[in-house]
């Protein structure tokens, strides 16, 4: 087939095409240098860019608005929880972060476009691009839709979003990472190994032993037999499991001659009585010491065990640390294994505090673990239905309300827009499910689906569009643009370090994880943690993503309204 051919088979074809940009741009996401990649978002809009060089595809705004408008709900959905909890303690300051950072990105692209005479397209492209918010195109394009202007000069305005962010998303990546990793400990003053040690201290985390005591090595259940001069004979069964303060060891099953017994409080150990004991294993051995004897006894180490996904939900949960939650009742001859917050795993510790929306693995007997399940929440079970008329009647409202609502600019009327519309819809979905956690359930796997394939396809075809303009619109404001964008990547960073510092009183580590997480740069937190020896910078992080999320992305309809 010849090159002529080709280009005539694309744009024949362009859903053909779209599926083209799609495999090209997940190919060139995938290569990372010391951790940094473009990723398959920012490599859909390269490719998009390359094909439509030489060939002018033809893009359905329908399938293009679809797509974005699934990605918003999934986006809302996915950070609901945090974004409309009340976060207490330590993550104040962290959200702090996470609305100064991208409310000085808006203010200074601005400013930038309006110094450098940029149209509403470059400028919102300048804006995504420096903060590697990607999703910013798709509100930036609906909000230019919009406009009372003609067609041609929306068309080439939504083709300048995608030619500054392919210009400034570079420096915008690599900007944060040095920020994080080089320039904030400089000018801290700091070590961030040694300040991660520190912390992991405060925290209570003992790395030599890669966890904490009461939830990170595997738990087994061991039988023992209590001798004649054995100090558990004669002692009631919480009074044994008293004997070992400050660790969790747990009494489950009792042999005494051909009986097998259900543990009581106070029921009394005798001597003879082989006993079902649950811990970690260090903990056994430690407790036990080497005289104890242990015995095999199949029908008494017959208990059924559970490991479960649990989303955390509940108020009586919801804000208390993990020594708290251990002292409950429920709590008892259950082990506490990962946390993930954010798609982020998060450092167990006894100080650790649990939120809405967070989503535990609980280990332990299956009983013990269906009651602590009950209590902080609901149980994760594997399933592969996704509630559709949430999601459908969502999206729809969330678009209608979008329409309607909006703001009086110049004599004329803008709307919120769909698409920041349907990023509420979802916001709201996902706090309510926070409280709900059986309703409006979709699973994780269909929203990687919605947030991953929707975006990219969708800056995909953006990129398509783009494509035939890139040349012409690069000469035309090509320097000047990357300057604008080095100060749009730098200027947040500078002032959320000096204002989250010395005025909010943030940890410093804290402080930079929540810097990344403020321009939802998961390759920053990644080179932080690598740099410092230590996960703990994601508690920063975490608190500030879900708010530079979500004003990050309404920052392209922002950036329209105020320079159209």
């Amino acid at each position: 087939m010849a090159i002529a051919d080709f280009v005539h088979f694309l744009e024949a074809h362009p859903d053909l095409s779209v599926f083209l940009v799609l495999g090209l741009g997940f190919f060139i996401g995938q290569f990372k240098f010391r951790g940094f990649g473009l990723g398959p978002v920012t490599g859909a809009l390269f490719a998009g860019l390359l094909i439509g060089q030489f060939a002018e595809v033809p893009v359905s705004e329908v399938a293009r608005s679809i797509l974005f408008l699934l990605f918003l709900f999934g986006i809302g959905y996915s950070v609901g929880p945090k974004f409309l909890s009340a976060v207490k303690g330590d993550g104040l300051p962290g959200i702090a972060i996470g609305i100064l950072v991208p409310l000085t990105a808006i203010a200074t692209a601005v400013i930038a476009a309006r110094v450098l005479g940029l149209d509403a397209g470059f400028a919102a492209g300048l804006f995504s691009g420096a903060t590697t918010e990607s999703p910013a195109i798709g509100t930036a394009a609906e909000a230019i839709r919009a406009l009372p202007i003609p067609k041609e000069q929306r068309d080439q305005m939504i083709s300048h979003i995608a030619v500054a962010d392919a210009l400034c998303y570079l420096f915008g990546a690599l900007g944060v990472i040095l920020m994080t990793t080089l320039v904030g400990p400089a000018l801290l003053r700091i070590d961030v190994a040694e300040e991660a040690r520190k912390l992991e201290e405060k925290y209570g985390i003992t790395r030599q032993r890669a966890g904490i005591a009461s939830a990170w090595r595997p738990v087994e259940i061991r039988a023992y037999a209590i001798e004649d001069n054995a100090g558990l004979a004669g002692k009631t069964v919480a009074q044994a499991e008293a004997l070992a303060p400050g660790q969790r060891i747990f009494i489950q099953r009792i042999r005494r001659g051909d009986a097998l017994m259900e543990p009581r409080p106070d029921l009394v150990l005798q001597a003879r009585d082989v006993i079902a004991l649950e811990a970690r294993r260090d903990v056994l051995i430690e407790f036990l010491g080497a005289e104890a004897r242990e015995v095999e006894d199949k029908e008494l180490l017959d208990i059924a065990a559970l490991s479960l996904d649990v989303y955390v939900s509940r108020k009586d949960v919801a804000g208390r640390s993990i020594t708290e939650l251990g002292k409950m009742p429920e709590a008892r001859g259950v082990f506490l294994r990962r946390i993930l917050r954010s798609g982020l795993e998060v450092p167990i510790s006894p100080e650790t505090r649990l939120e809405r929306g967070d989503i535990i693995t609980l280990i332990g007997t299956e009983k013990h673990v269906e009651a602590a399940a009950a209590l902080a929440g609901a149980a994760i079970r594997p399933t592969d239905a996704t509630d559709y008329i949430t999601l459908g009647l969502a999206i729809f409202l969330g678009g209608l309300i979008g329409t309607v609502v909006g703001v009086d600019i110049g004599g004329a009327h803008i709307a919120l827009s769909t698409s920041v519309g349907t990023l509420l819809a979802g916001l709201f979905i996902g706090w309510l499910r926070s409280r709900r956690p059986h309703f409006a359930r979709i699973p994780d796997a269909a929203i990687a689906m919605m947030t991953s394939l929707g975006l990219a396809a969708f800056v995909g075809m953006i990129g398509l569009h783009a494509g035939p303009v890139f040349l012409e619109a690069v000469r035309e404001v090509g320097f000047g643009l990357l300057i604008a964008g080095v100060f749009v990547t730098l200027v947040p960073q500078f002032v959320g370090l000096f204002i989250g510092r010395y005025v909010l009183r943030m940890n410093p580590l804290l402080l930079l994880g929540a810097l990344s997480g403020a321009q939802t740069m998961t390759a920053a937190l990644a080179a932080l943690q690598e740099k410092s020896g230590s996960p703990i910078a994601v508690l920063g992080y975490t608190a500030a993503v879900p708010f530079g999320h979500i004003l990050l992305t309404s920052g392209g309809t922002v950036m329209v309204w105020l320079l159209s």
